[in-house]
């Protein structure tokens, strides 16, 4: 070899070698964000990621996640934290607020969304996607669900999309949809012109598509990419895509479409992913193309406790057209990408099988939730008792306040655990560990009094009828004390234990049906949630009950 080209070739092999040990490749596990995590929408400013969802009917509203690698998550806020900016009281839990969108645009956050019984849509803006948000800003000619904002840097340009109805308001069947869009005027927030119908249906009118939704454009090689959910989210979720060469269309239909759904797919497959669609593109920190969007993970055929989860899957473009999961139609539990994992400082775990317990003493974790607004005279915090909670006379049945305090069932297999200490005065008063899908539906385990002696009780709620019958009762040896308090779940069972020493724990029933909390046998859009909960179901009472901890672990077959 000539002695020049040695020169040359030496340092480009250093250069390459170094390159390859700089390179790193990281593990994207599914769900990204387990549980209850509904409706994703995903922005990217800088080399940051910010996320959202849907919280529905619980307060505070639209959590607000942010990550570098598009892995480790860590929430680092709620759009709508102050009671003042809205409420939830008097809708049910699974009405309130449905799918947000966040975008970014010179240095400001916007979050649309629906509060589909109140307030219609809005928009909500920040500096900092940590908070404060604004007040939401209402806009009323958006009428419909699911807006998001697209901003179009080459014209300075906004625009507000959505879906709604159909054409003159005359269905041509059930589910019959359109999606439509006005301009945004993004400094004074309010629309501008005329609305304008982009898609009518959804992919081919003549096939009665249903329920095209959650759109979002985005602009690729001079291309508008206008791509939604079809199908309805449930087991014929999908996500379809359209293209124009202008914002305003016509927007044509990709000939293979949907470019993701599990639809048709064998349904003895083990562990199944279904209902995949609501998707939104993001780039990634290697360049690539992502979609993060929502799936569920069932137990049983279209039988899950634990809601709409958040999801990734790279994104292959071809021909001009982007194909969500290209290699295989099964939407998988790892993926592999070629860039560099960054952890979060402090983050709870959120995606595969974890364990950790939340202590009281200081702050409560922005991702526990209340029920439909906050209130913080009825609970306090300390390091000696951890989380005390003022007996309320409203109860999970009713479409008030409770005073209840939630956290997300993350996992098919899944524990909690609490310690509780509480003397009740009488029958009414009831303390302990709720897990509830909705306010007809949930399990209640309970230290109360029954004929006067203290008892610990296993409640479940009777449907319609806002109230509760026995399950399972034992007595206990002292009014006084603590007791603990665990919940395990079992895919489509659930196990209920307590402990009089923490240590021994006893068996107050197992083998519960689980199904009783699914979201297809309750109806609505949510998931479960394991809450600490105390009422005095009615009546005035001056008592309290204090949780030490919350306990949780998941353990789900499909991880190991």
């Amino acid at each position: 070899m000539p002695k020049k080209v040695l020169v040359l070739f030496i340092p480009a092999l250093c250069l390459a070698l170094s390159q390859s040990l700089l390179a790193q490749t990281t593990t994207l596990v599914n769900p990204i964000l387990t549980g209850f995590y509904p409706d994703p929408s995903i922005v990217r400013a800088g080399s940051d990621y910010y996320l959202v969802n849907s919280t529905f009917s619980y307060f505070p509203g639209i959590p607000v996640f942010h990550s570098k690698d598009l892995k480790n998550w860590k929430q680092i806020g709620n759009v709508i934290d102050r009671p003042s900016q809205m409420d939830f009281m008097g809708e049910r839990l699974t009405r309130g607020l449905f799918a947000p969108a966040i975008s970014y645009y010179k240095g400001t956050f916007y979050v649309t969304c629906t509060d589909i019984d109140h307030d219609g849509n809005f928009v909500a803006t920040a500096k900092d996607p940590a908070g404060p948000w604004s007040d939401p800003v209402k806009v009323p000619q958006v009428r419909g669900i699911d807006p998001s904002i697209y901003f179009d840097e080459a014209t300075d340009k906004a625009y507000i999309l959505y879906n709604s109805d159909a054409p003159d308001h005359k269905p041509l069947y059930s589910g019959h949809r359109t999606i439509r869009m006005y301009e945004f005027d993004y400094k004074n927030m309010k629309v501008a012109g005329e609305e304008k119908q982009l898609v009518n249906g959804g992919v081919d009118l003549s096939k009665k598509p249903v329920w095209i939704e959650a759109p979002h454009i985005m602009k690729r090689n001079d291309w508008y990419y206008l791509y939604a959910a079809e199908g309805g989210t449930s087991v014929n979720h999908s996500e379809v895509v359209f293209r124009s060469k202008d914002v305003w269309g016509p927007y044509v239909p990709y000939e293979n479409n949907p470019i993701l759904t599990q639809k048709g797919l064998p349904e003895d497959r083990k562990n199944p992913i279904t209902s995949a669609g609501h998707a939104q593109f993001v780039e990634g920190p290697d360049g690539k193309t992502y979609a993060i969007f929502l799936a569920v993970r069932p137990y049983e055929g279209d039988y899950y406790n634990t809601g709409r989860e958040t999801f990734i899957a790279p994104v292959e473009w071809k021909d001009g057209w982007p194909i969500i999961n290209p290699d295989s139609k099964e939407i998988k539990y790892a993926y592999t990408a070629d860039f560099k994992e960054v952890k979060q400082k402090g983050a709870l775990p959120q995606a595969g099988n974890f364990s950790y317990t939340l202590s009281f003493d200081k702050t409560l974790d922005p991702s526990l939730l209340f029920m439909r607004t906050l209130d913080k005279s009825w609970y306090s915090l300390s390091k000696k008792d951890g989380l005390t909670l003022k007996l309320k006379p409203e109860t999970v049945m009713e479409m008030g306040h409770p005073a209840f305090v939630g956290k997300r069932q993350q996992h098919l297999h899944s524990t909690a655990e609490t310690e509780l200490n509480f003397s009740p005065n009488n029958a009414q008063e009831k303390a302990g560990l709720v897990i509830l899908q909705d306010e007809e539906h949930f399990y209640f385990v309970s230290k109360s009094l029954e004929d006067g002696k203290p008892v610990i009780q296993l409640l479940k709620s009777v449907p319609k009828e806002k109230r509760m019958e026995v399950l399972a009762q034992v007595p206990l040896t002292s009014k006084a004390g603590k007791v603990g308090i665990r919940i395990a779940s079992e895919g489509d069972t659930y196990r209920f234990s307590y402990s009089t020493n923490g240590k021994d724990w006893q068996v107050l029933k197992d083998n519960v049906d689980g199904k009783f909390l699914s979201t297809k046998e309750a109806g609505g859009f949510i998931g479960c949630l394991y809450g600490l909960y105390a009422t005095s179901s009615g009546e005035a009472s001056g008592s309290t009950a204090s949780f030490k901890y919350l306990k949780y672990s998941g353990d789900d077959p499909m991880f190991e």
